[in-house]
């Protein structure tokens, strides 16, 4: 995402970068640019997928390292429900749901350009076993609980809103559920590590890669 400032997590505290555009601008509920849509192709275990992307919405030229790192790390096995937490276009969820095809995977985003994307690309990928839903962190799920909740958080977004959805991520784990969270080492993600451990029993590092990290939390 490009905007005219960026807020990183380092030593706990914000820090101030340069961008090109409104940071905000895809986490939010009125994407303010046109919408201008494209398609990109990813490939995973084999299959490939085709995605509908368009501006406004989070890393819309190419699944993203850290995406693609933390589909290197998570474990599905075993997990019967999943949630992709800040869907974007879907990328992550989609695959999540191919790759476990007897889990439900539900995807979700306050931007509803973003779970519009998801819905046709879910559709477009026949994948029988998701859903997109809009709404702000958690509150489209209710009081649903997950095996597996993932998140690549809107840092940009600010300090407040990525330590809500860490909270919210936990209060809808399942017990014995697991949260994946992948970041950028230069924007604080031992940080949030640190922050991931005040509200999971357990946290723990389980890949690096590419300037990025993936940490596991669970009750455990």
């Amino acid at each position: 995402m490009r905007g005219t400032s960026r807020l990183e997590l380092h030593g706990g505290r914000p820090r101030v970068g340069r961008q090109d555009a409104p940071a905000s601008h895809y986490f939010t509920p009125a994407p303010p640019t046109p919408v201008r849509e494209r398609t990109i192709r990813f490939e995973d275990g084999g299959r490939e997928y085709r995605f509908r992307t368009a501006a406004g919405v989070f890393s819309r030229g190419a699944v993203d390292r850290g995406t693609r790192l933390l589909l290197e790390a998570v474990d599905s096995a075993g997990a019967g429900t999943i949630l992709d937490l800040g869907c974007g276009y879907g990328a992550l969820g989609i695959v999540m749901a191919a790759r476990a095809p007897g889990a439900q995977v539900t995807l979700v985003d306050i931007n509803p350009r973003a779970t519009a994307l998801a819905t046709a690309n879910i559709r477009d990928n026949a994948v029988a076993n998701a859903e997109a839903r809009t709404g702000d962190g958690c509150a489209p799920v209710g009081d649903a609980r997950f095996d597996l909740i993932l998140l690549n958080p809107p840092i940009r977004a600010g300090r407040a809103v990525v330590l809500r959805l860490l909270g919210e991520a936990c209060a809808h784990l399942a017990p014995g559920g697991r949260f994946y969270l992948v970041a950028r080492t230069s924007q604080g993600a031992r940080t949030l590590a640190r922050c991931m451990g005040e509200v999971f029993g357990r946290v723990r590092e389980v890949e690096r890669g590419g300037g990025f990290r993936v940490y596991e939390g669970s009750d455990v």
